[in-house]
């Protein structure tokens, strides 16, 4: 078995808070085994004038960490698995999801809880997924792009440039943030991204390095984060479009809720199924959300 292994990440916070942590797994795993960082900044960093819908997607947070385990810089890879696109390129795999957190987003906001923001309130959020589920409940909002790390984000906030910024809850608990006034949004209110708040760990096939990863593995976690990518896949997304996905495992069934919209909440599709075969679940909860008029959705997006 291997006694180096080389973990390439994004810089921010808490991209560096999930490699430590990944770090910190495998070696309680591996008594002895010697764990290197290799830092990098990726096009998603350094892109923040747009949203992502608009320059690539979030797709952008991942290929300079493969380009490093293509070039023999690193051996794997952490990401959040709501950063990944549904398809991994050709020779690479994830046989790591696990350590799922808390799955909601979170408002943060300076003047009250969703309901109570004040007409034309002006809401933070890069993600159209959220965008429309946000105005789906309050129309009246004005939701405007905003990008950078969580720290970043905060301080346009406190600057006055925002009422509210929306974040995921994991990201803020995992850094153990004191953001004053948040409030969490159920999945009622704003069903997650497909994989939010679950870590991924990728590698190109290689036995021992998927030998040394095999204690990680969390068998539900990923049987949940598989059935929601599969919701992308079917929609052959990169993580950019309103489409949400969330599920849950108990004993053998998987309870699967996804939906897509249009970007200004005007239409929004839901449907909810139970199944026991990931791929299968994934691909009929796809053809119900097509048969309720997710293609005109869609459509209309591309217009």
């Amino acid at each position: 078995m291997l006694d180096r292994i080389r973990i390439a990440t994004r810089q921010s916070k808490l991209a560096l808070w999930q490699a430590n942590f990944i770090r910190d797994q495998l070696r309680s795993y591996h008594p002895g085994l010697e764990v290197e960082l290799v830092g990098m900044t990726t096009k998603g960093d350094r892109w923040l004038d747009s949203p992502l819908s608009e320059v690539g997607g979030k797709g952008l947070f991942v290929k300079e960490l493969e380009a490093a385990m293509l070039d023999g810089l690193a051996d794997i890879a952490v990401h959040s698995m709501k950063d990944v696109p549904a398809v991994l390129p050709d020779g690479f795999i994830m046989p790591v999801m696990a350590y799922r957190g808390p799955v909601e987003d979170m408002l943060i906001t300076r003047a009250g809880d969703l309901r109570s923001l004040p007409q034309g309130a002006r809401i933070g959020s890069s993600s159209l997924r959220r965008q429309a589920q946000l105005l789906t409940i309050r129309p009246d909002l004005m939701v405007a792009s905003i990008r950078g790390n969580v720290g970043t984000r905060l301080a346009k906030l406190d600057a006055g440039e925002f009422d509210a910024i929306v974040l995921a809850r994991a990201g803020i608990e995992r850094l153990d943030l004191d953001v004053g006034d948040a409030h969490i949004l159920g999945v009622d209110l704003s069903l997650p991204a497909p994989g939010q708040a679950a870590l991924g760990v990728e590698c190109l096939v290689r036995g021992e390095v998927e030998e040394l990863l095999e204690p990680l593995q969390d068998a539900e976690v990923s049987a949940c984060v598989r059935s929601e990518r599969a919701v992308s896949a079917g929609f052959g997304a990169d993580c950019s479009l309103p489409i949400a996905a969330y599920a849950t495992k108990l004993d053998d069934q998987i309870t699967l809720r996804a939906l897509v919209a249009n970007a200004d909440g005007s239409r929004i599709v839901r449907t909810e199924k139970v199944g026991v075969n990931v791929e299968k679940l994934g691909a009929a909860v796809v053809a119900e959300l097509f048969d309720a008029g997710a293609q005109e959705i869609l459509d209309s997006l591309a217009d």
